[in-house]
């Protein structure tokens, strides 16, 4: 991982680009050969309808923006559907991250009939309608198109007793990524229509693209990241043919630009899946590639690819994902702290209560006597089986050291994990650990993260207060707020280190 400065990937002098973009497609090669059979024996699913109280799905779920626009558009005559992830979502009785919109009134029709509303896009246009503060999607069936059939291998003839709606609908679900997102819901008939088996899916909780797996993902690799996303935010598990098609494929996420693959592991990592996506992407050789220093630190560990066990790295995550969740995320400079900061813990392990100490500096902006004087009144057990804390008999002005020293080295850690020579030097000592240094972290957000330590290495930061009370503030905190990152910060690294205080306003 290194800091986004140019418009280019960053690669070692001895591992060009051009080698790893034909490791790409020999691996797309690879894949189509090793499931080739198992795509070309594939059944087309059944075509069924569902009634939405049958799914347990009640229009008081739909959120009001979302009611606004769909009666908005239903009052003109047109026929209007919500689509994809969201049917999901309700189908299973969580809260979508968002509602997507599908309509035959065409775009000029939709931003017609809504007084705030623009048409965004060109390569596939759709209208942005703002209603109270939030921003409702809605594409039309004019220009959503259908993915060319040579890529699908399925065919676009219209079945014996198929009226036009349903062959409308049908060749709108070909183009989506995957069966369970290939739902379409009628909130005024009440009825979900299901080409593609996602309802079937979604019972037997498992992944799986639509059409094949290896097209799909040559297709879009971004498509493998969103299935890692999906999988680990439901605790779905991966179709054979979807699984392997992964790990083969997984080295064609470099084709994707450094934007797309900040903004994917953002949703992976800030919306509360963040230890499933952790374990996901080790698991099918994603983290080699996305995140090459924590990859080494699994490989140093013996951490194997389908390991159950945790550790520090882990359990800090999985203390994050008790505080995030898909309408309640995080800013992405709180993870990539995190990040930094179980990198500077596992290069130089310290005393659990120089880590204390730190995590309570940081939250009160750099007030060490005060950290100080709380972190020496603790009694409670800290975790003892991670590798990175050794306790030690440490006196006041040796753990004041520690801890400044502590936030230099995330503040160290920060620039090695973000700064292609020192991520190509840091892969070097792990040769067993597979190789990569690409580029997607920001300039703007590499500087973000590393204000939330330095005020422990800098002293106490005039002005700052430090938040009060354990409520988070997650408008506050999806935005990005110094002060509400540093509470959940300190929180995720208090909790993590004594777990038994899990809960309670330790800071």
């Amino acid at each position: 991982m290194a800091i986004s400065t140019g418009f280019a990937f960053s690669c070692r002098p001895h591992f060009p680009l051009s080698q790893s973009m034909r490791k790409v497609f020999m691996s797309c090669s690879a894949a189509i050969e090793a499931i080739e059979e198992i795509d070309s024996g594939k059944e087309p699913a059944e075509w069924k309808r569902f009634n939405s109280k049958e799914l347990g799905i009640s229009s008081s779920m739909i959120a009001r923006p979302t009611r606004v626009v769909l009666n908005g558009l239903k009052s003109k005559g047109f026929e209007v559907y919500l689509v994809g992830g969201c049917v999901r979502d309700l189908i299973l009785k969580r809260t979508p991250k968002d509602f997507d919109i599908i309509t035959t009134a065409e775009l000029k029709e939709v931003r017609r009939t809504f007084t705030h509303c623009e048409i965004v896009g060109r390569r596939f246009p759709i209208c942005h309608v703002h209603v109270d503060d939030e921003v409702m999607e809605v594409s039309s069936f004019h220009t959503s198109g259908i993915r060319p059939v040579r890529n699908l291998g399925l065919s676009f003839e219209k079945p014996v007793d198929c009226d036009e709606k349903d062959h409308f609908r049908w060749r709108n679900c070909l183009r989506r990524d995957f069966t369970i997102n290939g739902l379409m819901f009628d909130p005024y008939s009440k009825l979900v229509y299901d080409y593609m088996g996602g309802v079937d899916d979604i019972r037997k909780a498992k992944v799986q693209t639509i059409g094949p797996a290896s097209f799909s993902f040559i297709e879009d690799c971004a498509r493998i990241l969103r299935a890692i996303r999906i999988a680990a935010r439901l605790g779905f598990r991966f179709g054979r043919e979807t699984a392997l098609s992964i790990k083969n494929l997984s080295s064609s996420v470099l084709r994707l630009d450094r934007g797309r693959l900040l903004m994917e592991m953002n949703y992976m990592l800030a919306y509360g899946s963040a230890e499933a996506s952790l374990r996901l992407l080790w698991k099918f050789g994603l983290l080699d590639i996305l995140l090459p220093i924590q990859a080494a630190y699994f490989v140093r560990h013996g951490f194997r690819r389908r390991d159950k066990r945790s550790n520090l790295l882990l359990s800090l995550f999985s203390n994050l994902d008790k505080l995030v969740a898909p309408d309640r995320p995080c800013h992405s400079s709180l993870w990539v702290t995190i990040l930094a900061f179980h990198k500077a813990l596992s290069d130089q392990p310290r005393d659990p209560l120089v880590v204390a100490a730190f995590s309570l500096g940081v939250h009160n902006g750099g007030d060490l006597s005060e950290a100080l004087s709380i972190a020496k009144r603790i009694s409670a057990q800290h975790d003892g089986s991670f590798h990175e804390l050794e306790s030690r008999d440490l006196d006041l002005a040796a753990l004041k050291e520690e801890v400044v020293e502590l936030a230099t080295s995330v503040q160290r850690a920060l620039t090695n994990m973000t700064d292609e020579y020192s991520v190509s030097r840091a892969m070097a000592n792990y040769p067993k650990a597979p190789y990569s240094d690409l580029v997607f972290i920001p300039l703007t957000l590499y500087l973000k993260a590393c204000k939330v330590c330095q005020c422990v290495r800098m002293g106490r930061e005039k002005g700052f207060v430090a938040k009060q009370g354990s409520k988070i503030d997650y408008e506050l905190l999806a935005a990005g707020s110094l002060q509400e990152v540093r509470h959940v910060f300190a929180r995720i690294v208090f909790d993590t280190i004594y777990p038994l205080n899990t809960g309670e306003d330790d800071t």
